[in-house]
């Protein structure tokens, strides 16, 4: 039997397996994954001061999880399509649930700050979960995308609950306790995926790229590292720069590596075919707003007018509003996706949406004086966020071969994720008034700044848009093949 007879067997007979069990056991995955956004956020410095650090070291936090997650997610990836989807689901939810009872129970800021690193695991869920659909629904789109609207839906609810459980429990529980139970959260999950989720047969065949692994390893690593010395020591200091130029020359034999080797870890060729490099970009340039933004919008709203002469003065009660407000949303238009893609198409609706998150940050420009216009800025972009968290990776399973539909969702969240790391260094050196990015600083960032940033998640956005308007996908699946 030929491997494309195969495949054809495989997906028609997944096909015709019961999906709505299998999509309702996964939006309990992903209401463990908004728990783990969301329920750490209102507690910080509770944390803070449980683990006697400052505020500012905090900010450690993410910058950790967000190199932990670029660097595991190519790899995992692509074990999702050699060894199962579901297996790397529950491989990855037993590390994350390690993690999370780790994050409980560390002693110290250091065992603590490792555990939190290692949660980064998360990342891939709804990679996987796309492709354990993708793949048992025979690769119908439309299926596709209405349950990946109902997982991002999920995952939204969950970062709602989160915050405000921990926000409920935060002054009745002692920290141990409190922080224990996101662990018992993602432990459920993986109960869920093991009695919930069935596996998919397996399409691809080969080993790891280890060398291909070792390589990207090395560049992310020293981009990423790049970027959070960037924020730490500023763009004075000549050492951030120097990391991410190697990281990018580093680049380049990865790139040779993985453009000889038979079974590469990242096929760029597939992620530079026609209908797959304008979402892997779209990726990247929607990381800017939806994972760099967030803090400086907080600050923003917290920034008393009276002092500065801009800002919302909110209270943390009016923050969490603001925050409430964006990520529902961010639901609603996760849902909404479907709905607008059935009649216009995904590739359509995804211009619609990275327009309507262009047009929310661009308002923030002449409009930011009062907390209803925040309120409707977000809320337009967060519509168009949520379409773009559930239709990327859709996208790009949809252009991918049968073998390849988890590297291609997978490596929508790492591109994601890096462009999220780009614009964090980047807006902390557009806000640090006394040029530098150090955290100590007492001084208010200009309002200049935050122009800045709201223009530049406005401009890529619309960048965005026009990739996704401009270059047509390749209308049959069949027409993307894999190596050989």
């Amino acid at each position: 039997m030929s491997d494309s007879t195969a495949v054809s067997d495989a997906a028609r007979a997944v096909a015709r397996s019961p999906i709505t069990k299998v999509v309702g056991f996964l939006i309990c995955v992903e209401l463990a994954s908004g728990v783990l956004q969301g329920y750490y956020t209102p507690i910080f410095t509770d944390i803070a001061r449980h683990l006697s650090i400052k505020d500012a070291d905090v900010n450690w936090f993410e910058a950790a999880q967000l190199i932990v997650s670029a660097l595991v997610v190519p790899l995992l990836a692509r074990l999702g399509d050699l060894i199962g989807h579901r297996k790397v689901l529950l491989l990855s939810t037993v590390v994350t649930a390690v993690a999370s009872w780790g994050v409980a129970f560390a002693p110290t800021f250091g065992l603590f700050l490792v555990a939190w690193a290692i949660q980064g695991f998360y990342v891939v869920w709804l990679p996987m979960e796309v492709a354990i659909i993708h793949r048992r629904t025979g690769g119908s789109e439309r299926r596709v995308r209405g349950a990946a609207g109902l997982l991002v839906a999920g995952l939204e609810l969950g970062v709602i609950a989160g915050a405000l459980t921990s926000g409920a429990l935060a002054e009745s529980l002692g920290m141990t306790a409190l922080l224990a139970l996101p662990a018992v959260v993602v432990t459920l999950a993986l109960v869920a995926i093991w009695f919930g989720v069935e596996e998919s047969p397996v399409l691809a065949h080969g080993t790891v790229d280890w060398r291909g692994f070792w390589l990207i390893t090395l560049a992310l690593g020293l981009v990423m590292g790049g970027l959070v010395m960037l924020r730490v020591l500023g763009p004075g200091s000549p050492w951030p720069w120097v990391l991410v130029l190697l990281g990018a020359a580093a680049f380049v034999p990865f790139a040779r590596a993985e453009l000889a080797h038979p079974e590469p870890l990242v096929d760029l060729r597939i992620l530079g075919a026609r209908g797959q490099w304008p979402v892997q970009a779209t990726a990247f340039l929607f990381g800017v707003s939806v994972l760099g933004a967030q803090i400086p919008l907080s600050t923003f709203a917290r920034t008393d007018p009276a002092v500065t002469g801009y800002g919302l003065g909110a209270s943390a009660g009016k923050v969490s509003i603001i925050i409430g407000g964006y990520v529902l949303s961010l639901a609603v238009g996760a849902l909404m996706l479907h709905l607008l893609a059935h009649r216009t198409g995904t590739r359509v609706a995804m211009v619609v949406a990275a327009v309507l998150v262009a047009v929310g940050y661009l308002l923030f420009l002449p409009f930011h004086d009062t907390l209803a216009q925040t309120m409707t800025n977000m809320v337009i972009a967060g519509l168009g966020s949520g379409a773009l968290v559930a239709g990327l990776p859709t996208a790009a399973a949809a252009q991918a071969p049968p073998t390849h539909t988890g590297l291609t969702t997978g490596m929508t969240n790492t591109t994601k994720t890096i462009g999220g790391a780009f614009a964090s260094s980047v807006f902390a050196i557009a806000l640090a008034s006394t040029g530098t990015v150090d955290a100590e600083a007492t001084a208010h960032a200009s309002l200049s700044g935050y122009l800045t940033v709201w223009a530049i998640c406005g401009v890529t956005a619309l960048v965005a848009a026009v990739f996704l308007a401009v270059v047509r996908p390749v209308s049959d699946r069949s027409a993307v093949a894999a190596p050989g």
